[in-house]
């Protein structure tokens, strides 16, 4: 039963960042005059649909994505269908084509501050305050000196501030050397400790521990709602940024990455924290899914953004067949990606 529960709200989960994702392309085509052939949600054969004027809009049988196909995306099929070039996306003006592109990823951005503003007005926020309010005795941040109360300014000469952001630069710091803290002191001053992880073993798995608390104080109210809104919001951009510069990198690794089977897992476990772990764990993949859709590679809308940059700066389009044929490769790739990362999140269950 719980396989099928966490199943549904999977596919529920996915199912709406993608439809927020695909109908951002999709009303802005709508609106410059972009014809478009049909609008999915899944991918693989179709299992429902209907015909609208000139648009098909399909549910299909695999749960993962979905696609808003235009016309000039493939020039044959426009010539067959006989559409109109000035129905055709690359026929339109460089600033119509980059708002068809870029909100796609703005309806992600928008959909997490709303999920994110209403889970903190509902159940409320906290206030995301970087203030240690317990040390583990005998642990490394109690050995190094750091005290309750402090309020911790930086890691590894990152900036902190939220709580979370500890979380994040503790989860990315290399933990076989000593890492730099900064903290504030109760009596105002600065003080900077190195502190190297202690390796801890828990049911069978490895562990590095720091051994610092961080209880947060619960907020309630419109205004403590938007004030939380702000911050989460800033916090998960900020983990995305660090997390795409660190797989650049090399510091984060292909195979720490989790795909649909993984995030299944993830559904799963906040399912048990409650509607509002879910609600924001629904935030958090949605601004993830704009992130990356933004990244300037071809088959990304962030793809799409660098031709039509590339146009600006040369004065003329882009040949649309050498186009097509460069996103076409990419997708392949970020295919065979994908194929990667999910047999991961399979042999991490076993």
């Amino acid at each position: 039963m719980n396989f099928i529960i966490n199943l549904l709200l999977f596919i529920v989960i996915l199912g709406v960042i993608v439809f927020v994702h695909e109908f951002g392309h999709f009303i802005w085509a709508k609106i410059t005059g972009v014809y478009v052939y049909e609008f999915a949600i899944g991918m693989g054969p179709k299992i429902w649909g209907f015909k609208g004027k000139e648009t098909e809009y399909n549910l299909r049988a695999i749960p993962i994505g979905g696609f808003c196909q235009l016309a000039g995306e493939d020039l044959d099929d426009d010539d067959i269908k006989k559409v109109p070039k000035n129905r055709r996306l690359q026929s339109k003006k460089p600033w119509q084509r980059f708002l068809i592109m870029v909100f796609g990823p703005m309806n992600n951005f928008i959909l997490a501050v709303i999920l994110i503003l209403f889970t903190s007005f509902i159940w409320g926020g906290n206030t995301l305050s970087p203030v240690i309010t317990g040390v583990d005795k005998g642990s490394a941040a109690y050995e190094a000196g750091i005290e309750k109360g402090d309020t911790v300014l930086e890691i590894n000469h990152h900036k902190i501030r939220t709580s979370d952001d500890i979380s994040l630069f503790f989860a990315v710091a290399n933990p076989e050397k000593k890492n730099e803290v900064v903290v504030l002191k109760a009596n105002s001053t600065r003080e900077t400790y190195h502190i190297k992880p202690k390796k801890v073993k828990e049911d069978g798995q490895e562990y590095y521990r720091y051994g610092i608390t961080i209880k947060q104080k619960k907020t309630r109210g419109f205004g403590a709602s938007i004030i939380f809104t702000v911050k989460k919001t800033g916090f998960m951009f900020r983990q995305m940024f660090i997390t795409v510069g660190y797989l650049f990198t090399g510091r984060v690794r292909m195979n720490q990455l989790a795909g649909p089977v993984g995030i299944y897992s993830i559904v799963g476990q906040q399912r048990s924290a409650g509607a509002a772990s879910l609600l924001l764990l629904m935030a958090f993949l949605s601004i993830n899914v704009g992130f990356i859709n933004l990244l300037p590679i071809p088959a990304f809308d962030g793809g799409h953004i660098l031709f039509i940059v590339i146009e600006l700066i040369k004065g003329s389009p882009v040949n649309p067949e050498i186009e097509n044929k460069i996103h076409t490769v990419f997708l392949i790739l970020l295919m065979l990606l994908m194929v990667f990362i999910t047999i991961n999140d399979i042999l991490r269950l076993f």
